[in-house]
């Protein structure tokens, strides 16, 4: 097992790419056994983060999970992605990043997270507006 018991933050980049450097770390950990058993339920389902994201590149989380298994880094299986799904251009960068980082902020994710922050007991966090920041506070890396 690993020192590490969450997988990289939704914030992070690959090529210019938000959030995808955490799907694949949680596809590494799953493939190690080191996944925490409350992240399997919706490992790669559609309409998740993971989902949605494969969704958006064109290619199958199936598919993503059998090239991780190949071995590569973050930008290598990116590539491979844009190779078999589609190519991201900026402009489709822009979308994505605006799209991933703010989940949750004015939109019909809102009530989930709204949800989540009151079972938590953190209601009144004004400085967590959205799914990301929710996750890096679950996540232990916003105090």
């Amino acid at each position: 097992m690993s020192e590490r018991k969450y997988p990289k933050s939704p914030k992070e980049m690959t090529k210019g790419m938000i959030y995808f450097p955490r799907m694949l770390d949680k596809i590494r950990m799953h493939l190690k056994g080191e996944l925490r058993d409350d992240y399997k339920q919706n490992f790669g389902a559609p309409g998740t983060a993971d989902g949605t994201c494969c969704n958006f590149l064109r290619v199958d989380h199936r598919d993503v999970v059998e090239r991780v298994k190949q071995g590569g880094t973050d930008e290598e299986v990116l590539e491979w992605c844009f190779e078999k799904g589609r190519r991201l251009n900026e402009g489709d960068l822009l979308v994505w990043n605006g799209f991933a980082s703010t989940l949750g902020w004015r939109d019909r994710v809102t009530p989930i997270l709204e949800k989540r922050k009151k079972e938590m007991g953190i209601a009144d966090r004004n400085d967590i507006q959205c799914i990301p920041d929710l996750i890096d506070f679950d996540e232990e890396r916003l105090k």
